[in-house]
């Protein structure tokens, strides 16, 4: 708009302030842009279930949620509107009756530079909620903290955010620094976001303060709507593996490529931890999240593309481990979710990576912990009762789901362990439950939750064709043997279906998925068996016919004999969203003997093969490789042999 203005009642001064809008991409009705609401189901094993839609509408047999969200979108395009607003921090206007604008002040203050700008917009919006975006540019003095306000016309509710400390009093709302983000350098910018509710009409704001001025607004927040946005490219769907590529980290790329015979394997995509605060920025050296995300964007071409993360550093982590126990204590809860879980978020929600699919792991290895070492159990430990007691693990893991899942285009899948950890009774169905506390924890819902991932950075073979639970020898139940110890399942792949049943019925949706971390189950090589084995007891036949080679299920650190797994790929099986690469093959997963370090990576016995075990592994010898680094540190001679035992073979 070009404003007239009069300065001290003498002069004149055009104003033209121009822009150009963003595309403005809505997300589909899962996770918080549907609160409340009712998705159309797709059970995996029985196929579509005619549940209602978002209108409540029932959808037909046939129709898979992706097209049924595809119409979803055609409805309710007409309701995304989009403004951006310049604040005039110096300026008070007031309309004058022949169409100028009087301006306060001295005349030299009317043509100063604009103190700040900041670009309001709705991401999405739907009956009776909405997501909106609010950029803040600050072109006056460097600020050390900054709060911005504004007021609703309506009964607008601010219930979720990210990036900045939201409250609200009436229609009053308050959006103020986080710990990490208070520095706002001159012609430097903040971004964050929320959540919100609504009824009747949702009146965009009219005017904003920053730190307590005044400011009018370009065109009252209101004006004439933008025209329609174009449409997302994607929308949120029921499996983001499904039509897209997935991410190669160019890092572990290059490291696999300067392997002999690494090539054949180096383009595979593989998950990025974020097993430390400084792993955000980039430590050592090494790429950080917006670093992965912006690569990501490279190679996304004009399809769809997921990228996957390990969100890994509870206070407490891995309370039953010592190689993988990380850098905040058991209490420090707070600092986990502003210091880890929020500036996560924050990158995460940048609108420049709407268009990416992003998967979060979430806490490997935390939640099972307080099922199976925690309560007095044989295998309890003190920090796995100090983390039961206190509540951390659950709160840790809920306020990571409801930051990260308010997000339109991520996808969280909480780690549940693997089938020689809670397949049996005792464990299976207190693991479910404590999941889905953790999913109603901390402002999350289980819409936050796309689904689990099973056998992360672990061994399990994915499907035992030699055995089944349910086979007899002589009389006696597999289960009966030794190395299945009465667990109800033998493999990954019937784990995983069955543990997704088992989460309905603890109380998240039909259509809940899983992933499988086939990175390193692949057991091939010379010592595959080629068939079962001789049914002279129940042992021979287990051990003659299964793939695993492991002493014991519970051997967990660098496995001797492991073997790279089926390759990453999209809906291999019913229930399955993917097999994935989540543990970046190569990776260490402990020292074999003490190596001081600085990033909180102690010294666990599970990783020296000279150690003869415990209770968690029946007392057994590890079966660690020797010589091997910190976690997550190139393990060359390991990752020589899982390229020798690949199963499929290279």
């Amino acid at each position: 708009m070009r404003v007239p203005l009069v300065a001290g009642g003498t002069g004149g001064h055009a104003c033209a302030h121009s822009f150009a809008d963003r595309v403005v991409k809505r997300s589909g009705d899962r996770g918080p842009s549907c609160p409340g609401r009712t998705r159309n189901t797709w059970d995996r094993s029985f196929g579509p279930s005619p549940t209602p839609d978002c209108d409540g509408t029932p959808a037909s047999y046939g129709i898979g949620p992706r097209d049924h969200l595809r119409a979803l979108d055609e409805q309710e395009e007409a309701q995304m509107r989009s403004t951006r607003t310049a604040l005039f921090a110096a300026l008070a206007l007031v309309a004058a009756g022949t169409g100028g604008v009087v301006a306060a002040g001295p005349a030299g203050a009317a043509a100063a530079a604009v103190p700040c700008t900041v670009d309001y917009k709705l991401q999405n919006q739907w009956s009776g909620g909405f997501t909106a975006a609010v950029t803040v540019t600050n072109n006056g003095a460097a600020k050390s903290s900054w709060a911005v306000k504004w007021s609703y016309a309506g009964n607008q509710k601010v219930t979720s955010g990210w990036n900045a400390r939201l409250s609200q009093s009436g229609a009053a709302v308050t959006a103020a620094n986080e710990a990490y983000n208070g520095s706002l350098a001159t012609g430097g910018s903040i971004s964050f976001g929320f959540n919100a509710t609504y009824s009747g009409t949702n009146a965009l704001p009219t005017a904003f303060t920053l730190d307590g001025v005044t400011c009018n607004v370009d065109d009252g927040g209101g004006g004439d709507p933008d025209p329609d946005p174009e449409p997302e490219p994607g929308t949120r769907v029921d499996n983001p593996y499904a039509g897209a590529k997935v991410y190669v980290n160019p890092e572990w790329s290059a490291r696999a490529a300067a392997e002999p015979g690494g090539s054949r394997v180096s383009n595979q995509p593989t998950g990025v931890w974020l097993d430390r605060i400084a792993a955000i920025n980039g430590a050592n050296g090494g790429m950080g999240l917006r670093a992965h995300l912006d690569e990501a964007l490279k190679q996304k071409g004009s399809g769809e593309l997921v990228v996957q993360f390990v969100v890994y550093d509870l206070p407490g982590r891995d309370c039953a481990a010592l190689a993988s126990n990380g850098e905040l204590g058991p209490t420090e809860i707070d600092r986990y979710k502003k210091e880890f879980i929020d500036p996560i978020a924050a990158i995460m929600a940048d609108s420049k990576y709407a268009g990416l699919r992003i998967v979060n792991t979430i806490e490997v290895d935390s939640l099972p912990n307080l099922v199976t070492n925690a309560g007095g159990t044989n295998t309890s430990t003190p920090q796995c009762e100090t983390m039961k007691q206190n509540g951390n693990y659950v709160k840790g893991v809920g306020y990571a789901l409801n930051k990260l899942g308010a997000i339109p285009n991520v996808y969280n899948y909480i780690d549940a362990a693997h089938h020689g950890w809670i397949g049996w009774d005792s464990n299976f169905t207190p693991t479910a439950k404590i999941i889905h506390e953790a999913a109603t924890a901390e402002g999350a819902t289980v819409d936050d939750v796309a689904g689990v991932i099973l056998n992360t950075a672990n061994y399990s073979a994915l499907k035992e064709n030699n055995f089944s639970v349910g086979d007899t020898v002589n009389g006696q139940p597999v289960r009966q043997s030794k190395w299945v110890d009465w667990n109800q399942y033998v493999d990954e792949l019937s784990f995983a279906q069955g543990f997704r049943q088992e989460l309905v019925k603890a109380g998240f949706r039909s259509d809940i998925g899983a992933l499988i971390d086939t990175s390193r189950n692949g057991w091939g090589g010379s010592a595959r068996p080629a068939g079962p084995g001789p049914k002279t007891s129940v042992d021979d036949y287990v051990n003659g016919g299964r793939y695993d080679r492991r002493i014991h299920p519970g051997n967990w650190c660098n496995q001797s004999g492991a073997g790279l797994g089926e390759r990453p790929q999209a809906s291999p099986a019913s229930g399955i969203d993917a097999y994935v690469w989540m543990k970046p093959p190569g990776e260490s997963d402990g020292a074999s003997q003490q190596i001081p370090n600085d990033e909180g990576k102690g010294f666990d016995r599970m990783c020296d093969p000279t150690y003869t075990g415990n209770a968690l592994n029946g007392n057994n010898m590890s079966g660690a490789l020797p010589n091997a680094p910190l976690s997550g540190k190139w393990f060359s001679a390991q990752f020589q042999e899982l390229m020798r035992n690949a199963y499929p073979a290279l």
